[in-house]
Parts: C-alpha cells; structure tokens; sequence
C-alpha cells in the first residue's frame, strides 16, 4: 500500500524534471569556448596585419641597403673621400642591423601565428567534441524518459552505491519512492524487486 504522506503531485515531478533537463544542459562550456575562439581569430588577425607590415618594412631597408651598396661602389669607383666611404659603410652597417632585428620579429610573429593555428585547431576539435556530449546527452534524456513512459519509473542516478527512483501511477495520480541498498543485496535482487513493482503498477 502507497504511504500517503510520500505522495507527490505528478505534475510538480514533471516540473522537477524539467528543471533537471535545464541545469544539465547549461551551455557554459560552448560559450567560453566560442570566446576562446573569436579572441583567437581576432589575434590572428592583428598578428597578420603585424607581419604585413614587418615584410612591408624589410623590403623597404633592402631597397636602402641597395642604394647604400650602389652608393659605395659609385665611390670608390670616383675614388671619393675616405670619410664618406666611411659614412656609407656606416649606413650600410646600420640598415644591415636593422634588417637583423626585422628578420627576427618576422620570426616572433610566424610562430605566434602558427601557435594560434594549433589553437584554432585545438578548438574547434573541443568544440565537436562538445557537441557529440550534447548529442549523446540528449540521446540518453530521450531513452530515459522512453523507459520512465513504458514502466512507470522514474530512477535517481545520483547515488551510485543505491538503486532508487520513483514509481509513477498516471491513473491515481501519486508517486512512490523505492530504493534498493546494493552493498546489502545483489544486482539480481535489485533487478527483480524492480520487476515486480513494475508488474504490479
């Protein structure tokens, strides 16, 4: 007989219930990664615009590092001035350091543009991952509730150490907790206790 103090408004477990489905579903994961994403492409882009502009700049010291060069060779050819040989190699050496430290950020900047490739990778690899999860979590809310609509229960999956739920009886409109303590009997027990309480629902 149906303690009559248990009895639980059906339409209170189905609200119940839905708020669960609600908490379960919570998209904060897929949020945080689409942010991680668009702050990646966003990166990504300034670091382009960066390596543009250092390419833009090391043409534009070979073009001064060739005039430099021309410039020494038209003066040792007219037999200039050793002082403004001197000068002339000086701006060669400058505009070469200058190429140097060029060269070196376009280096900084291809290996932070190819770590945000790995990135991106990395994320949108996480992000189907994320959504097979839902997918299977959907699948699994969906043959739960299969299973609740043919037998009448309702399990609870939070202790894994006891096998509980509720019993639902749509036509008298009340509900029955049942719990089975697994360290104190079998599975099978478990499994037939549950049998005939679906039997007799």
């Amino acid at each position: 007989m149906v303690d009559s103090s248990r009895n639980i408004d059906v339409e209170q477990l189905i609200s119940y219930s839905d708020d669960l489905v609600r908490v379960l579903k919570d998209k904060r994961d897929l949020s945080n990664i689409s942010q991680c994403l668009e702050h990646s492409k966003a990166l990504r882009s300034s670091c382009d615009a960066d390596f543009l502009e250092a390419q833009s700049l090391l043409q534009d010291y070979q073009k001064k590092i060739d005039v430099c060069k021309k410039r020494t060779e038209e003066a040792k050819t007219e037999v200039a001035a050793d002082s403004e040989i001197d000068l002339l190699q000086k701006e060669l050496h400058d505009e070469i350091e200058k190429e140097h430290f060029l060269m070196d950020e376009l280096r900084i900047i291809t290996n932070e543009i190819n770590d945000l490739e790995l990135q991106r990778v990395s994320v949108q690899e996480r992000r189907q991952i994320l959504k097979k999860l839902e997918q299977d979590e959907l699948r699994a809310q969906r043959m739960l509730s299969l299973y609740a609509s043919v037998t009448n229960i309702i399990p609870n999956l939070d202790d894994e150490s006891r096998f509980s739920g509720h019993i639902v009886d749509r036509d008298k409109k009340v509900v029955e907790r049942f719990e089975f303590d697994l360290t104190k009997i079998d599975c099978l027990d478990a499994c037939n206790g549950i049998w005939k309480m679906i039997g007799s629902s």
